[in-house]
Order: structure tokens, then sequence, then C-alpha cells
């Protein structure tokens, strides 16, 4: 159960901070009063609000300096868009505070806009600015993706999900089979080239607007393995797709990517192999994500998505004969009883 005696003081504070921010804002603008509307909220400290002013709509971050750091927004933002992609344009900021005043992409996401009839139209987009920023990668520019970090994401795993969440303790024979399932999942994202990563390249965090996507939610942009976004945008957290579709959207990105002369696998069975062992990492690290933001944050709005998840390592760890002693792992999970029953790979 989470514990919730402390957020009556967390309440005060976030509303603290939002007086600030609409001081700040009312400065920059010099208009006064304005009215705050939240806009939205992520899985981090960040929220962001819409402020209109003379006609204008315009968003608010507020990043509390004790948990984030907007410079890297700033940094990544001017890099995206000299690559030619549409990102919010800072207006004014305020590091040692945690605000900054960007310009507001609108309130249609992919997430809510996408159907069967418009998807493959918005993913060329997607897909399309995916390749622009890609093709600006440069080594030493962004942190590295790298077995570190890697290793430090997978860990939420079982720290996590299977030991938080489903009050699962692993034996010292689980213990080395889910090591040696990392050290190979690692081994092909590791071998794969470096670009840049946006890092949360999913239809939540694209806009659609002009030109088309907008971009949003990139601060943790690194210099990584190459399939990493296209396993963010089809493989989503909130939304997901049939087999046959993501294959041919898959194949769409691969061979514009080669065209545009990206380092992707010459051979598309190769590389969609190593999109699928790239995302199951991903959604290893997501299920760990997931529940700790329920434990550990008080966020509630996730847990209900980990079904998903749990089915991309299912079908990813079925289908390769080097992953289906993970498979009989999360089998050996399942069938003992749990205490927090409901959640299921």
């Amino acid at each position: 159960m989470i514990k919730s005696h402390n957020f009556p003081n967390k309440a005060m504070r976030r509303v603290d901070r939002r007086s600030q921010l609409q001081r700040w804002v009312e400065m920059r603008l010099n208009a006064s009063p304005l009215v705050l509307e939240p806009a939205s909220a992520d899985a981090s400290f960040r929220r962001y609000f819409r402020v209109r002013a003379g006609g204008l709509s315009l968003i608010a971050m507020d990043a509390p300096p004790a948990q984030e750091d907007c410079r890297p927004f700033v940094r990544i933002a001017g890099l995206l868009a000299a690559a030619g992609v549409h990102v919010p344009r800072v207006i004014a900021e305020d590091f040692e505070q945690g605000f900054l005043l960007l310009s507001d992409l609108g309130i249609t996401s992919y997430l809510r806009a996408l159907n069967d009839a418009n998807a493959d139209e918005l993913f060329r987009d997607a897909i399309d600015a995916l390749l622009r920023w890609q093709l600006a990668s440069r080594p030493d520019v962004l942190p590295p993706y790298d077995e570190a970090l890697l290793t430090r994401e997978l860990k939420l795993f079982p720290e996590w999900y299977l030991q938080r969440h489903l009050g699962c303790t692993l034996d010292p024979a689980q213990q080395r089979t889910l090591a040696a399932m990392f050290a190979l999942i690692l081994a092909n994202n590791l071998a794969q080239p470096a670009v840049y990563v946006h890092r949360d390249y999913m239809p939540r965090n694209l806009m659609v607007c002009e030109p088309n996507p907008g971009v949003l939610d990139f601060q943790d942009a690194v210099y990584g393995p190459i399939t990493y976004d296209v396993a963010s945008l089809f493989r989503d957290a909130f939304v997901s797709w049939d087999e046959e579709r993501v294959l041919d959207w898959t194949a769409r990105y691969w061979e514009k990517a080669r065209r545009a002369g990206l380092p992707v696998n010459s051979d598309f069975g190769s590389f969609y192999r190593d999109v699928e062992w790239m995302g199951l990492q991903r959604h290893l690290k997501v299920l760990g994500i997931f529940a700790r933001l329920y434990y550990r944050d008080g966020k509630r709005g996730y847990l209900e998505d980990t079904a998903r998840f749990a089915g991309y390592v299912r079908a990813v760890a079925g289908r390769y004969s080097a992953l289906n002693p993970l498979l009989k792992l999360l089998d050996g999970i399942e069938s003992k009883p749990r205490a927090r029953a409901g959640y299921t790979f």
C-alpha cells in the first residue's frame, strides 16, 4: 500500500511552486493577471501549464531544481531544431528556479489522434522526423547509452516489478537465468550502430501539428542503439498494433533509413531481430519503471498498462530460441501464488 502521510506537504509545495511560476510568467510577458491551466504531467517531477496571453497560447514548464534540470531540455531542443525536427521553441528560461516558457504545439497528441484510417500517414511523418534526428548524429555530443546505463535500466525489472510488485524473490538458479538473459540482450543492443536516441519516441510524445509531428519529452536523449526509437514508436506503452502493421511500418523505416545512408543492417530480417531485442530491453525496463512510479512516487496511472508490456516480453522471448529460458523463468514465476494478484505475464 502507498504511504500517504507526506502527500499534503507535497501538495502544498506544488501549490507554492505554481504560484511562483505564475508570477514568473507574468513578469516575463509583462501581463497580469494570467491564468495557468494544467496542460499535462509526465512520469517525472515536471509539470506543464498552458498560458493564454495576448491571443497567444504558450506552455510554462515547472521543473523543481532539486529533482530536475532544465538545461538538457534547452540544449537538446536546439539539437532537434537544428536537425529539422519540430520542437517547442524556448521563449524564456530560469534554470535556478526551474522554469521555462515554451511555444505551444497544441493539444492533439498522436495517442489521441491515431486510428486505423490515419495511422499510416501519421507514422510516415514520425518516421521522417526520426530519420532527420538520426542523420544529425555525432559522437560525443549526447551522453552514451552504454552498458552501465542499459544495465541499470534492466535491473529495475527484478527490483521493482518482480520483487516489489509481484512479491517474488528469485532463487539463485532464477537469478543466474535472468543474468544470462540480460547478458544476451545487452550484447545485441551494444553491437548495434549508435545514433541520437530520443529515448521516449512514442505516440504520447508526438503532437499532430504543422509541420508534423511536434516532438516532446526529449530531455533524456542519448547516443546509442539505432533501433531504440523504432521499437519505442511501434511497441508503445499505451496503444498496441497487430504484428503485420508493425512489420510493415518497421520495413518502411528500414527502407528509408538505407536510402538515407543510416547504418542499419543490410538484411531486413536481421534488422527486425535487432528491433525486437532492443524493444525487449525497453519492455523489461518499463515494467520496472511503472511499478516504481506506483510504489515509490504515488503515480497511479501506469500499472494498468503493465499487461501490454508483459505481452511484448512474452512475444519476443517466445520467438527466439536463445530467449526461451526467459520465457520459462516467467512461466515459473507465474505459476507461484503471489501476494499481489491481478497482474500477470
